[in-house]
């Protein structure tokens, strides 16, 4: 049986790297599974702490016509699936004030998205549900102002808080990944998360949808844990170029052992180092 405090727990455990990773949205209940159950082998393998990550809406799609999910019923009943059978906590993301109770009957994280970060009353609906609440760090924000999301988050009783760096808006259709967010925002005194990912994201470079440049989400991964990062979000698929939804960006499944267990030899040589 899962539990919310040894969640909390593992995730923050200084000797153990955690992973956020899933596939963009739900596409069927098949590929979470596939994904979910293939990561969870891989994690326990190697000691990481593993949380499986996917959405039910995809709000912010470039296009009216881009696919944004299965949608909120559909992909919750999906979603538990996935806790119930593989036995792994769950993340999400809500948009909305009155998507987080349905939300929170699930999923063990409760996910504020990047463009919404901001958004005072959706942090302290998800902060007050007493769920572990993940804020990704605005494209349009410096790493210090994070540390007011953080009090926002706070103020609705949270003291189970993450922080996530996806990279920041650099020109037109480019985002730049600053290592030094990492250490600034540690400061807070939560874990801080590393959205591989989404860093190497091209926003509207595909004209009616993102692009991206997965080749480089390995190399930023690395960087992050050197950095210090707690644990890294890393979105997958088995086949990402027939994937529904930022397809450009995911990591092939079947490369996932093998970047994984880099990471683990890199943060514990960093702990090593930090030690010495």
């Amino acid at each position: 049986m899962l539990n919310d405090s040894a969640i909390w727990k593992s995730l923050n455990a200084p000797n153990r790297l955690s992973l956020i990773g899933g596939p963009c949205a739900i596409e069927s209940e098949k590929l979470c599974l596939q994904v979910a159950e293939s990561l969870k082998k891989t994690c326990q393998k190697l000691r990481i702490t593993y949380v499986f990550k996917a959405s039910y809406d995809k709000a912010n799609r470039t296009s009216d016509q881009s696919f944004r999910g299965m949608g909120l019923d559909a992909g919750l009943k999906i979603l538990a699936r996935v806790r119930s059978e593989i036995g792994v906590p769950i993340l999400t993301d809500v948009h909305t004030e009155a998507q987080v109770a349905a939300a929170a009957e699930v999923a063990d994280i409760l996910q504020i998205p990047a463009f919404l970060c901001r958004q005072t009353d959706l942090i302290l609906a998800a902060a007050r549900t007493g769920k572990i609440v993940n804020v990704k760090k605005g494209q349009f924000l410096s790493p210090q102002e994070m540390g007011q999301v953080v009090k926002k988050a706070e103020s609705g009783g949270s003291k189970k808080i993450m922080v996530t760096e996806r990279g920041t808006t650099f020109g037109y259709n480019n985002l730049v990944a600053d290592m030094r967010s990492i250490p600034i925002m540690r400061r807070f005194g939560y874990p801080v998360i590393f959205d591989a990912t989404h860093s190497v994201q091209l926003p509207g470079g595909g004209g009616d949808k993102s692009s991206g440049q997965r080749e480089f989400a390995p190399v930023l991964a690395r960087c992050a844990v050197v950095a210090g990062a707690t644990g890294v979000f890393i979105e997958t698929h088995p086949q990402p170029d027939r994937a529904l939804s930022d397809g450009s960006n995911m990591i092939p499944l079947a490369e996932m052992p093998r970047l994984l267990a880099n990471l683990v030899k890199l943060h514990a040589a960093v702990r090593t180092e930090t030690r010495g």
